[in-house]
This record gives C-alpha cells, sequence and structure tokens, in this order.
C-alpha cells in the first residue's frame, strides 16, 4: 500500500480499519439488528431517552440486540392517556418486526397493534429502533477528512 509510506504503521492500520467498518456498515446482506425489550412508566430500561448501544446492552437486564431477517426494526408506545412521557402507564417496546410496511417507508404514526391502539415507528437498519442513531453520512465525512489530513501532511 502507498498510503503506507507516507504514514505510520500505526495510522496506516487505523485508515484500514475504519475503511472496513465504513464497507460493512454499508453492505445491504450483513446482518441487521434490533433493540428488543419491555418497560412500563419509570420501570425498566427501555423507555425514552434509550441510553444503550450494541455492547452496553449485554450488561443490561432485560435488553438485547437480536438478529433481525427482515431488517426492519419496530418500537412502540401503549397506554397510557395522550401517550405522554410521564404517564405511569406508558409501556414502550422495541422489537424486531416479522416484515416491513407494504410501501416500505420508515415513519411513525398511530396504529393499531394486536388488537390495542399504539403509537408506533418502523424503521429500517441496524439498532435504529434506539433513541439515537449515528449515521453514514457523518461516518463517511469523518473517513475522509482523516484520510485527507494524512494525504496532505
Amino acid at each position: 500500500m502507498k498510503i503506507c509510506h507516507r504514514v505510520g504503521a500505526t495510522e496506516c492500520i487505523l485508515l484500514v480499519f475504519i475503511g472496513l467498518l465504513l464497507l460493512s456498515d454499508s453492505c445491504e446482506g450483513l446482518l441487521r439488528r434490533c433493540f428488543a425489550c419491555r418497560s412500563r412508566g419509570e420501570l425498566g430500561s427501555c423507555k425514552d431517552p434509550f441510553k444503550f448501544n450494541a455492547t452496553q446492552v449485554e450488561n443490561e437486564r432485560g435488553v438485547e440486540a437480536v438478529p433481525c431477517a427482515s431488517g426492519w426494526c419496530g418500537k412502540f408506545l401503549e397506554g397510557g392517556n395522550g401517550y405522554k412521557d410521564d404517564d405511569y402507564g406508558i409501556a414502550t417496546q422495541r422489537m424486531c418486526l416479522q416484515r416491513g410496511p407494504s410501501d416500505s417507508e420508515e415513519r411513525c404514526a398511530y396504529t393499531v397493534w394486536n388488537y390495542r391502539k399504539v403509537f408506533m415507528c418502523f424503521c429500517q437498519g441496524d439498532l435504529c429502533n434506539s433513541s439515537t442513531n449515528l449515521h453514514q453520512s457523518f461516518i463517511l465525512v469523518l473517513f475522509v477528512s482523516f484520510i485527507r489530513h494524512w494525504l496532505v501532511n
């Protein structure tokens, strides 16, 4: 690799590692996961704000990052009055969906789930049903900036 002659070995290994991470995030055929959990009111760790990533859930009881064949994740709120976050009766659930919506559009809306009215969100992507998500565009900009910095200096 000619790039490795212009930068040190550590920087070269870091560039290759970041490139592989970027490539693995953008490949369609790779395994996708969803967060799976359920909380009611202030009990449990599933409610928003959801403060876990894939490695942190390994140590959190009742929260998992599960493989999802469809690639579609969901989050829904049920119960309570008016679906307020501070309502004790609200239940929050995150899960893998067996299939996505028929129009393949990500969205949030009121719907009926198991004969109950719920507020539900659908998303497609690895661990997309968390509260926050690091977008691929940010990773791409960071990667290109890092390469440009080392090639110019």
